[in-house]
């Protein structure tokens, strides 16, 4: 399912229009990426969170080659699956 069909399906569910629909979906999507973005945790209760992650520098391989590699320090984002939402998908 893409946004587009996540938007009209959301629309004909609760009766508000696609625009409305589009229009929250995307602010809630700004309000966790920006969350996250300071470190915080979003947790919505039966469905999961989003976390930072800190990944340390290492060094890697090229595949081709074999020659190491330094990579470096990142950042990365995590989603835990709430236990309601896991249990709906067994």
């Amino acid at each position: 399912m893409n946004k587009g069909e996540l938007i009209e399906q959301v629309s004909g569910a609760s009766g508000l229009s696609k625009k409305d629909v589009e229009t929250v979906l995307n602010q809630l999507i700004d309000v966790v990426k920006d969350a996250v973005a300071r470190d915080e945790k979003v947790t919505i209760p039966g469905f999961g969170a989003w976390s930072r992650t800190d990944r340390k520098a290492r060094e890697g391989r090229n595949p081709q080659t074999g020659a190491p590699v330094h990579i470096p320090a990142s950042k990365g984002v995590k989603f835990s699956a709430g236990s309601q939402f896991k249990a709906h998908v067994q």
